[in-house]
């Protein structure tokens, strides 16, 4: 009478892959060894799953040093089609007068006027860790809050009338016509005593 083959969860039918060594059990049946006799591509059915197990748990384990806040939060790119301010709900739909709130583990929060953000912020109502970036108005690129400079400039229309807008510094602002006419603003009188919130970046 042939003994029976060990069921396994790789062959749940009990069938040994071509190849592997049957090891017969002194009470019968058989064990298989997953070592092939004739490795395929110079490596054995163990060391390839190995390897496999180990790139699969090397990808889980960057993952979550992500996610976990292994790194600065980086600013998300902005559907202007599908984005509403995160304070007075209006589509952002300006990318020159945007900003946003980007904290660990939450999805990012859009602005589509500085005075929304800032009001935003004044209530006290950013995430914890959250990372405030503002659009440069003249390259549209995402700067940080607490570095950028702000100008006030009453003729410019902005999405709610607060007729402010950021520059990554100085020599973007000199060179943006719209900003010619208008007038410095502080982050601290913009965004209130504490100012625009950094995470734990410096």
């Amino acid at each position: 009478m042939t003994a029976p083959v060990i069921p396994s969860a790789c062959h749940p039918e009990g069938l040994p892959p071509a190849g592997s060594r049957r090891i017969r059990r002194p009470a019968g049946g058989f064990l298989v060894d997953w070592r092939d006799e004739a490795p395929r591509n110079g490596r054995s059915f163990l060391e390839a799953t190995g390897a496999t197990l180990l790139t699969a748990a090397a990808t889980v384990l960057a993952l979550a040093v992500v996610s976990c806040g292994g790194g600065a939060p980086e600013p998300a790119a902005l559907d202007t089609r599908n984005e509403q301010c995160a304070s007075c709900r209006m589509a952002v739909s300006s990318a020159v007068f945007a900003s946003q709130l980007v904290a660990p583990g939450e999805l990012p929060g859009f602005f589509d006027d500085l005075g929304c953000l800032a009001d935003f912020l004044k209530a006290g109502k950013a995430p914890a860790g959250a990372v405030a970036f503002v659009a440069d108005h003249r390259t549209k690129a995402w700067v940080r809050a607490d570095r950028a400079v702000y100008t006030r400039v009453p003729g410019l229309e902005t999405p709610m009338g607060s007729h402010v807008i950021a520059h990554s510094d100085a020599a973007s602002r000199d060179a943006d016509p719209d900003a010619r006419t208008g007038q410095p603003v502080s982050a601290a009188e913009l965004f209130g005593r504490s100012g625009a919130p950094v995470g734990g970046a410096r």
